[in-house]
């Protein structure tokens, strides 16, 4: 385990963020704890995929696996995520389209 500056992280949280399966999976997430298959389906993406993206999420600190017996149940690694996830979802973002106008191609904002 190890502990990381407050930039660092907010950088992996940005890098979750950075990846819309990842957000989508987070705010699952956010509603109540899951198990893979049962996310796949929900999210429409292979297991495989979700496998990969909840490593990566775990890799970041922001969720945790829990045993239970046979099968293993994925939450939030912090309560406080859930509300820091609510608190990005209650922001309106001003978006200028001119700014980066390859936006749709380059899939950025």
């Amino acid at each position: 385990m190890e502990t990381v500056t407050h930039g660092q992280a907010l950088a992996r949280f940005g890098h979750a963020l950075s990846d819309p399966t990842r957000a989508r999976l987070l705010l699952a997430l956010r509603e109540a704890p899951g198990y893979p298959a049962e996310l796949a389906d929900r999210l429409g993406v292979t297991r495989q995929n979700l496998s990969n993206h909840l490593a990566c999420l775990r890799g970041c600190g922001l969720v945790v696996a829990v045993p239970e017996g046979r099968r293993t149940r994925y939450e939030l690694a912090d309560t406080r995520l859930r509300h820091a996830l609510g608190d990005l979802l209650g922001l309106v973002l001003a978006v200028d389209p001119a700014a980066c106008p390859e936006a749709a191609d380059k899939g950025c904002c």
